[in-house]
């Protein structure tokens, strides 16, 4: 039987793509590290190392307990000073996807260490299942959950706050009441998990870090991302942001939602250098 080498090379052009973004990107992990020298950390501050997660849905295909555990591992490897868990622990509309109970995925995420502490806000996913279920089992795990509060972090030469903004579209979010407590010159850092909540956060803040948008999932060259979840199109769907002297750092994040794929924009811990820009 005479083999056509152009139709089985076609086919093979053709079928790779689909293959890589359904079974092989989505199964990957990276960490990736970003430097960010901002103009608003001050020199006598020393640079902060913070692990950025977000969007795990745990229980979305490829996304497992086992995954889970290897976020944690690769996490912990990488020694950071603060890890940031900026919401959607939980799964709730993807295909082929098993739930994972929150109580679960808390017992994965109790071995995550860092020494500033492991600070979380929830999701619209984790609010769309049980706000409060979730957040007692995180926190049960002695994970610190910041959703509209503040916390100021001072060990060693490290002092200033972290504020948790609620989820824009379900977490009742007020920018305001968040930052009620912040009540010196200490820098201040703010994590969410909806980037388009961040014109509404001031200048005082020196960094907003975010999550929601996985990077799109999907990313085309020349084209773009042909489905953004945010009312900024593709403003803020992925890394770091600057508007007006403002800094936004959006991580891809790990999981899947409503479609199971992932293509050019592979699941990461973000590890962020921040550090002063003077």
């Amino acid at each position: 039987m005479r083999v056509r080498w152009p139709f089985v090379i076609a086919l093979a052009v053709l079928l790779a793509p689909a293959i890589w973004a359904t079974c092989i990107e989505p199964a990957s992990l990276r960490v990736a590290g970003y430097d960010l020298p901002l103009r608003t950390w001050p020199r006598d501050q020393p640079e902060l190392k913070v692990a950025l997660i977000a969007d795990l849905h745990v229980g979305s295909p490829f996304n497992g307990l086992d995954h889970l555990k290897r976020v944690v591992e690769q996490t912990n490897a990488a020694q950071p000073d603060l890890i940031l868990l900026a919401g959607d622990f939980v799964i709730t509309d993807v295909p082929g996807g098993t739930f994972v109970p929150p109580q679960q995925i808390a017992e994965a995420l109790r071995d995550l260490h860092a020494p500033l502490g492991v600070h979380a806000v929830l999701g619209n996913h984790d609010w769309w299942l049980d706000h409060d279920a979730v957040a007692s089992a995180l926190s049960s795990a002695g994970i610190d959950m910041i959703d509209q509060r503040a916390v100021n972090i001072t060990s060693g030469a490290h002092h200033f706050w972290l504020v948790g903004v609620g989820d824009l579209w379900a977490g009742h979010p007020d920018v305001s009441t968040a930052m009620a407590d912040v009540n010196d010159a200490d820098p201040v850092l703010a994590l969410t998990h909806n980037p388009d909540v961040f014109p509404q956060v001031p200048a005082r803040v020196s960094l907003t870090m975010a999550g929601h948008s996985h990077g799109g999932q999907v990313y085309f060259p020349l084209y773009g991302h042909p489905h953004i979840r945010s009312i900024r199109n593709q403003r803020y769907v992925v890394g770091h942001v600057v508007e007006d002297d403002r800094h936004l750092f959006v991580t891809p994040g790990i999981g899947t939602s409503i479609l199971p794929v992932r293509f050019l924009v592979p699941p990461e811990i973000s590890l962020l250098r921040i550090r002063s820009a003077d």
